[in-house]
């Protein structure tokens, strides 16, 4: 590992680390070099970067990935050091063995810290002999299918499959019993062929209800070592985190201690330089295990930064320049709490399904919301006007709140998420209000089943708020008006008739129920009253007078009965998305149920691609019989697996892609033939 002073840094990454690294470099007064593939061409770490280098075509393998073309891109430029960020390259041994033969710094741990620590099995061997606890499991060599199977059975059900050259949740699947075993591990096969070219997996007993408990550390060259105390980043869906905090609820002084000591024993053994993360599993006797190191930096690191008071990329670029800690472990303090909650371009009541798409607007309004600028904080790669593409990691931005307590710092991480205006592409920003205000994790309820447990409270339908479904409603009858407006009366059959009232009736409800036959819909008739955007609206027997307002973007406000509210909606298809402050997000599918009734759709008899992606697998063979929920398709979109299930029984006639074959969202995959 190269170590020297250095004054222009090449950033190996995008979006929001990218970023976030070149702030505190052009703070230390460091010149910086951004890097770019064709679909970053005008991506916002370009736009703010000294330099900037196209790299190659979209698709990470052909551009983010290519050693060879990152390390010409710093020549090229004068770049003295290479800062990796997260994924991609940060944990590429090989990347920082090249690195050292042309004499450039890489800010991050030697290549063989990496590889001890890249190969899981290894990992777990040596961490042993280091006196850190271990989960019950196998990491052997062998990987013959039912050697592991055998293991597998030995342990116990359920167990943890995990890609040995793993991380960020790839290749990774929990197995519930014995039958399920061969398919989850053909699954996590794949995903780690793809994401790491190596398939080897390891397995681990999975404790029911343990916390994820991570600990970061930081070393020298010179062999000073310090942790700076723990995150909880309990709350995750399919083994990727969704809200983190520091420090972890119920920690005391000694457990803290404990585990701090571990995790530099942990480092020491490997002899690490840089930041790295000691993940363990907390049980609830106060017992842990060790999982993995990450050899690089967290995506979750600022809530550290905010109770240390520290900037951990200086921290990184200090010592790769050779110098010694900032601090020594009895000078670190630890001030307040703060909570990050990771926001993802994706639809969670779609299964979480990535999203693209351009967006209208991205902003954060603090003063409005009454919120200290230096008690929050957004970390973003993007920007109103910004495209969010189908080739790399959903996640768009992290918003960061810091408290004198968890209390206070969960009641900003509210009031933050209230604020934050994003329109043009679905988010996960509802559901993250909802993990937020939830009571369990209002109590510290938690583990890393969080989200699995409270299922039903989180993804449950809305309650039936007369307001919001009239709000929603004037949107929709909003929208209906000016398409008909656009046409010529005497082509118009909506019931518009000339010296009479204009009127419409829509029927709402939750889109979960949309086709379902026994699911009673709201109906609201909307007449309308005067100048264009006055409405009478009739809802469950109750008559209001409402006008609508257009703002900016996606912004309305709705006036009902006298009571004005600003509120965000977009328009999906068939779905009304309305963002109510501070209740949230409110999905309503709707149809016309006076003349022209938009929701009756015949059962299709094809199935259609949810997101961009790639065909992975095809499953069945054309002609063969198959039963509702069967699995058919496997797609790969942003770095995770969707499968696609029959909608009924019956037969797939024909596949319209193979695997390898690359699919736009809406595309029609397969023809389908249901038994009748």
């Amino acid at each position: 590992m190269s170590l020297s002073r250095f004054d222009t840094l090449l950033v190996a990454n995008r979006g929001e680390i990218a970023c976030r690294v070149m702030r505190t470099a052009r703070a230390m007064g460091l010149r910086t070099v951004a890097v770019y593939s064709d679909a970053d061409a005008n991506a916002r770490h370009v736009r703010e970067a000294d330099e900037a280098v196209r790299l190659g075509p979209a698709a990470a393998r052909d551009s983010y990935l290519k050693v060879e073309a990152v390390i010409e891109a710093a020549r090229r430029t004068g770049a003295g050091a290479i800062h990796p960020g997260y994924g991609f390259l940060s944990e590429n041994g090989p990347f920082v063995e090249a690195l050292d033969e042309a004499g450039i710094t890489f800010v991050g741990p030697p290549a063989s810290a990496i590889a001890a620590m890249g190969d899981k099995s290894a990992a777990k061997a040596r961490m042993q002999a280091a006196g850190v606890p271990l989960v019950p499991g196998y990491h052997g060599n062998d990987q013959d299918d039912a050697l592991l199977k055998a293991e597998a059975d030995q342990i116990g059900y359920p167990v943890l499959l995990k890609a040995s050259a793993g991380g960020g949740g790839k290749g990774m699947r929990v197995v519930e019993s014995a039958a399920d075993f061969q398919a989850a591990l053909d699954g996590c096969r794949r995903e780690s062929r793809a994401a790491f070219n190596d398939d080897r997996m390891l397995i681990e007993k999975y404790l029911t209800q343990p916390r994820h408990v991570e600990v970061q550390v930081f070393c020298d060259s010179h062999g000073g070592a310090v942790y700076l105390f723990e995150r909880d980043c309990s709350v995750q869906r399919r083994h990727q985190k969704v809200l983190e905090e520091a420090p972890a609820p119920g920690m005391t002084a000694s457990l803290r201690r404990e585990m701090g000591e571990a995790a530099v024993r942990a480092a020491k053994e490997i002899g690490y330089v840089g930041a790295g993360t000691v993940e363990f599993l907390l049980d609830a006797d106060g017992s842990f295990f060790f999982m993995e190191m990450n050899t690089r930096l967290q995506v979750e690191h600022p809530v550290t930064e905010m109770i240390t008071g520290q900037d951990l990329v200086e921290w990184q670029l200090r010592v790769a320049m050779g110098e010694r800690l900032p601090l020594a472990q009895d000078e670190l303090t630890l001030s307040g709490h703060s909570f990050e909650a990771r926001l993802y371009a994706e639809d969670p009541a779609q299964d979480f399904l990535p999203a693209t798409g351009r967006l209208t607007r991205f902003a954060l309004d603090l003063a409005g919301a009454g919120l200290a600028a230096d008690k929050v904080r957004l970390d973003s790669g993007v920007e109103s006007g910004d495209e969010v593409s189908m080739h790399y990691d959903p996640m768009l931005a992290k918003l960061i709140v810091h408290g004198a307590d968890r209390d206070q710092a969960l009641a900003t991480l509210n009031r933050a998420l209230a604020a934050l205006d994003v329109q043009g592409v679905v988010t996960n920003r509802g559901f993250l209000q909802r993990l937020a205000g939830h009571p369990a994790f209002k109590a510290c309820e938690l583990d890393t089943r969080f989200i699995e447990r409270h299922e039903a409270s989180l993804f449950a339908p809305q309650p039936y708020r007369v307001e919001d479904y009239a709000g929603a409603a004037l949107i929709g009858l909003d929208q209906l008006a000016r398409e008909c407006e656009s046409r010529s009366p005497w082509d118009r059959h909506d019931g518009f008739r000339l010296n009479a009232p204009h009127t419409i009736r829509l029927a709402l409800g939750d889109p979960a129920e949309a086709n379902d036959s026994e699911a009673t819909p709201v109906v609201v008739e909307g007449r309308r009253e005067g100048d264009a955007d006055a409405w009478q609206l009739t809802i469950g027997g109750e008559t209001l007078t409402a006008r609508l307002e257009r703002l900016a973007g996606d912004a309305v406000a709705v006036t009902l009965n006298g009571h004005r509210r600003r509120l965000q909606a977009r328009l999906v298809d068939n779905s009304l998305v309305v963002m109510v402050d501070p209740q949230g997000e409110t999905r309503l599918h709707w149809r016309r149920i006076d003349g022209i009734d938009h929701g009756h759709h015949e059962a299709e008899s094809t199935l259609t691609a949810p997101m961009h992606g790639t065909v992975v697998a095809l499953l069945v063979e054309p002609g063969q019989a198959v039963e509702k929920g069967m699995p058919l398709m496997v797609m790969e979109a942003m770095k995770m697996e969707h499968t696609l299930t029959a909608p009924a029984d019956g037969q797939v006639e024909s596949f319209h892609f193979a695997a390898g074959d690359t699919v736009g969202q809406g595309d029609v995959l397969l023809e389908f033939a249901a038994e009748e």
